[in-house]
């Protein structure tokens, strides 16, 4: 019987937290973005009079606490991705991952707002178009 391998780096809940290769894409730009502790390609924290790459921006894993606590909440979606994939759920109008508020959320925030407006639209002008004249 063969032995499972264990992951060497788990989530809050003891979740696995390994990205896919778009998931690290969104996650070095994010670093790129707003990282302070990312200076053209280097990690300054692990700075100690050599040049240190960044370990984050290699990894297909979370392995910078910096990046786990202070970077990644940033992007509610992708901190969702990595940590917490029961609770993601999918845009019905564009796709795009999102931790809904409540239960009966379908459009991610930027979508729900113009789907809402829409259809608010839509019922005034139904509204209007049945009044007794």
């Amino acid at each position: 019987m063969k032995e499972k391998l264990q992951p060497i780096e788990r989530g809050p809940g003891g979740s696995l937290s390994r990205m896919t290769a778009a998931q690290r894409r969104r996650a070095n730009a994010l670093i790129r973005k707003t990282c302070c502790n990312y200076d053209g390609g280097n990690c300054l924290l692990l700075d100690d009079g050599e040049e240190c790459v960044c370990p984050q921006t290699i990894s297909y894993s979370v392995c910078c606490k910096w990046f786990r606590w202070a970077v990644l909440p940033q992007d509610k979606a992708l901190e969702a991705e990595i940590f917490r994939s029961a609770s993601v759920k999918r845009c019905a109008e564009c796709g795009a991952a999102f931790v809904p508020r409540s239960n009966r959320a379908k459009y991610c925030e930027a979508c729900a707002k113009r789907i809402h407006r829409r259809q608010k639209n839509a019922s005034d002008r139904k509204r209007r178009r049945n009044t007794d004249k």
